[in-house]
């Protein structure tokens, strides 16, 4: 099979297999129930099935780790989410779960650029007209490369210029609308804007949040929620997306940094265990203002991929003794999410740094949290969508495509925007990634009603003995006002656990009754 995918049938032995897409685009959830297999696209349907099941503290824990809930586990005990590129069998009762496809990163030994570039818009070019639907072609264009890109392939692609819906911000340093415009501008495209306020969160948080099966708590399903429903009042029944660009050719700003820690294994071993380490850690000289930039890189350096990757993990940095009740934290492993990491991460051998990094956020970026949130708000708001940069043949190419070609140097996907230059315009090609960042605790602070629902979101989620009363009371009355942009995203997510929890309830009460 191909595509966009999730299957569930009978083999001729009589036993049972599900398998969803290599992204887990399409959802496959089960549940074992006196020895019989129950499957569905949502876990909440699941979970409601007599014998209700119970919310399971590990992945209330996972979820304040990863903002989602990543599979195998879903917010319920006894329910499973079948993960991105994987077959389950179930036979004599038993259930076994294994990967069908694990990336092959086969780098083409003596790169021809001016072909390779050639091949790799026509790839996206084809990979844009296969998703399609003969309908008003559309998509999402925040003004970065992806959705710049998906903008003009699709006037080649259908032959006429594309629909394009863009969400804005009144908030400095989170509005991108200028780039759009110029995407806009350059591919002749009928373009279209809503800027989201702050009463758009108020009426539509409770909304968003009951809408997803689980907590979810990626804080740009708001603005791509506004962004597919202004396309669905405009006629549109398709939108395509350009997630999975920058996870394919090199585009995130941790693939750099990354690269920058991996050169102290350059460096021979006696002199790092032997000089650097030693000088920089165990001595004052480690705490000077010009040593301590060392002192922090020699310790971050020495950690390894992909533990390394966490060590700015927002929920380590608060403090995971601060953050929940001690009752909470007796019920949970606390080394769980890691041992999980770990395991994702060894899948993949046989490839450089970069290309199991790749592989590390096809799952735990794309297929647990970029992926859920767009297709989760276009379901929404009654649009269908498409990733072409996920198409089979496109993934295909990059995974021929040389380390050097996708991060060289420091310089983030130099092949993906070397090929598109002329085609997108060189604004795009030089800016920052940023997309469609929401910029709530800003608006969190100035907005009453915003506030208030935030408030008292947190202090009944405070009730129910997960999370400290006194975290939740300093983060309110203290650090949110301090800094509303690193303190807004733990609050965002607080609050859109405690909204889905209120939602769980009455269902839960529901279906017992």
């Amino acid at each position: 099979m191909r595509g966009q995918f999730a299957v569930a049938g009978t083999l001729t032995d009589g036993s049972t297999a599900l398998a969803v897409d290599r992204f887990a685009i399409q959802s496959l959830c089960y549940r074992v129930i006196n020895g019989q297999l129950h499957v569905a696209e949502r876990a909440d349907t699941l979970a409601a099935l007599p014998p209700v099941a119970e919310v399971d503290p590990q992945s209330l824990f996972d979820y304040l780790y990863f903002h989602v809930v990543p599979s195998p586990r879903t917010v319920f005990r006894g329910v499973q989410r079948l993960p991105a590129g994987h077959v389950a069998v179930f036979r004599n009762g038993q259930l076994a779960v294994q990967p069908y496809w694990v990336p092959r990163f086969e780098e083409t030994r003596q790169p021809d650029f001016a072909a390779l570039a050639d091949e790799f818009r026509s790839t996206v070019k084809d990979a844009v007209g296969r998703q399609l639907d003969g309908g008003k072609p559309a998509c999402f264009l925040s003004g970065g490369t992806d959705s710049s890109t998906v903008a003009g392939m699709i006037g080649l692609a259908a032959g006429r210029p594309a629909a394009t819906y863009s969400i804005g911000f009144e908030a400095e340093g989170y509005d991108e609308m200028a780039f759009a415009r110029l995407a806009a501008q350059r591919f002749g495209t009928e373009h279209h804007e809503y800027y989201v306020t702050p009463d758009d969160l108020v009426r539509s948080i409770p909304t968003v949040a009951a809408h997803y099966d689980q907590p979810f708590g990626n804080s740009s399903a708001l603005p791509a929620y506004y962004c597919a429903k202004m396309a669905r009042e405009d006629g549109v029944t398709r939108l395509l997306a350009g997630d999975g660009g920058d996870e394919l050719f090199g585009g995130n700003a941790r693939y750099a940094k990354q690269r920058v820690f991996g050169w102290y294994d350059a460096v021979p071993a006696p002199l790092r265990s032997g000089l650097l380490e030693p000088l920089l850690e165990r001595t004052p000289l480690g705490g000077l203002p010009l040593a301590r930039k060392g002192r922090s890189y020699v310790e971050q350096a020495k950690v390894p991929l992909p533990d390394r990757m966490q060590m700015y993990n927002l929920l380590l940095r608060l403090g995971i003794r601060d953050v929940f009740t001690a009752d909470f934290l007796s019920g949970v492993d606390l080394d769980g999410p890691l041992h999980q990491q770990q395991g994702v991460w060894n899948l993949v051998r046989d490839a450089s740094a970069l290309n199991r990094m790749l592989a590390f956020d096809w799952r735990y970026t794309l297929a647990e949290a970029d992926l859920p949130k767009v297709c989760g708000t276009t379901a929404l708001a009654g649009v269908a969508v498409g990733f072409p940069f996920l198409d089979e043949a496109l993934v295909d190419f990059s995974l021929r495509l040389p380390t050097a070609y996708k991060l060289k140097g420091l310089k983030l996907r130099w092949f993906f925007k070397e090929a598109l230059r002329g085609f997108l315009p060189d604004e795009i090609i030089t800016k920052k990634k940023q997309g469609f960042g929401l910029p709530f605790g800003v608006w969190a602070n100035r907005h009453a009603g915003l506030k208030q629902l935030a408030t008292d979101s947190l202090h009944s989620l405070a009730g129910r003995g997960i999370v400290r009363r006194e975290f939740i009371t300093a983060l309110l009355e203290r650090h949110l006002a301090e800094h509303p942009g690193y303190y807004g995203e733990m609050v965002w997510i607080l609050m859109m656990l405690e909204q889905w929890l209120q939602t769980w309830d009455a269902r839960r009460h529901t279906a017992a009754a």
